[in-house]
């Protein structure tokens, strides 16, 4: 299996972008690459030009720099509410996720945005106010801003003790029956 050198004149995800000159293999330059005008063989005469590729890159590099940091002004600015579905007890019964944040986002400010660049350890589960990242570029982060409240808030201590006035809950299998030998 032999290698062979290209130059890519577009960006190719997990391998480069323009200009740049990697090793790959030889079917997967003849094959792919050079058919789809991904790329051009290394010879002196693809190598003068580079500089044409350089410099498109350098463009489409600042361009996504400059919408990164617009994207990142507006989000900033941006404030979301979410209704989390709890039970009477408070519990949770779902989550806040990523896919929910970037379709909130869509709905309410039109900017798409991509799920996997939302940074979040673990889903939301709790009500409270959070601040979320959102990696827009490798440079450029931006924080959102997101209002978690309950459909159903949590029973207050005084509703607390009148449903144990009521006699509370009953207990449920052999504990029941016990108590019925126990007492006859």
């Amino acid at each position: 299996m032999s290698n062979t050198e290209v130059i890519l004149t577009a960006h190719v995800p997990k391998l480069g972008a323009e200009a740049d000159v990697v090793k790959v293999r030889r079917g997967y330059a003849r094959n792919f690459l050079i058919p789809r005008g991904m790329a051009h063989e290394l010879t002196p005469a693809s190598l003068r030009r580079t500089d044409s590729l350089m410099a498109r890159r350098a463009e489409r590099e600042a361009a996504e720099l400059n919408g990164a940091n617009e994207l990142a002004k507006r989000l900033g600015k941006l404030k979301l509410s979410f209704i989390l579905e709890t039970g009477e007890s408070g519990k949770a019964f779902g989550a806040i996720t990523a896919k929910d944040i970037a379709d909130r986002v869509k709905a309410e400010s039109g900017q798409e945005i991509d799920r996997h660049r939302i940074v979040l350890e673990r889903p939301i589960k709790e009500t409270g106010e959070f601040t979320v990242n959102v990696r827009l570029h490798p440079e450029v982060q931006t924080g959102l801003k997101l209002t978690v409240s309950a459909k159903h808030p949590k029973p207050t201590a005084a509703s607390k003790e009148e449903g144990e006035s009521e006699g509370g809950p009953r207990p449920r299998g052999r504990s029941v029956r016990r108590e019925a030998e126990s007492a006859g």
